[in-house]
């Protein structure tokens, strides 16, 4: 009998968006992180970070929020609960997956 392998969600799934999410959740629920902390934490560009971004917040999975700091405009990011969730979901996922890999303990 062969167990059925778990679904992978393909949102996540991506190198660079799974990177970007587990960097997030490890901030206590309700915290954020600056755009440039986050870019720099991950050592991505400003234009392939925003890319993966959108990418998340289309999802629900980032919340995106820009304001200033005297003039200065800065951006903030910080993962939803449903982010959470879904990152929850995908590392057991990842877990099953790779228990059913077998190998050697």
């Amino acid at each position: 009998m062969t167990a059925e392998l778990p679904e992978l969600d393909p949102v996540i799934h991506a190198q660079a968006r799974l990177r970007v999410v587990a960097s997030l959740n490890t901030l206590a629920e309700g915290n954020e992180m600056s755009f440039p902390a986050l870019k720099d934490l991950l050592g991505m560009t400003a234009g392939n970070l925003s890319v993966h971004l959108s990418k998340l917040e289309e999802a629900g999975y980032v919340h995106i929020t820009k304001t200033h700091k005297g003039r200065t405009p800065v951006t903030y990011v910080a993962l939803t609960r449903r982010g959470r969730l879904a990152f929850d979901d995908y590392t057991r996922a990842i877990r099953a997956l790779l228990d059913t890999a077998g190998g050697t303990p």
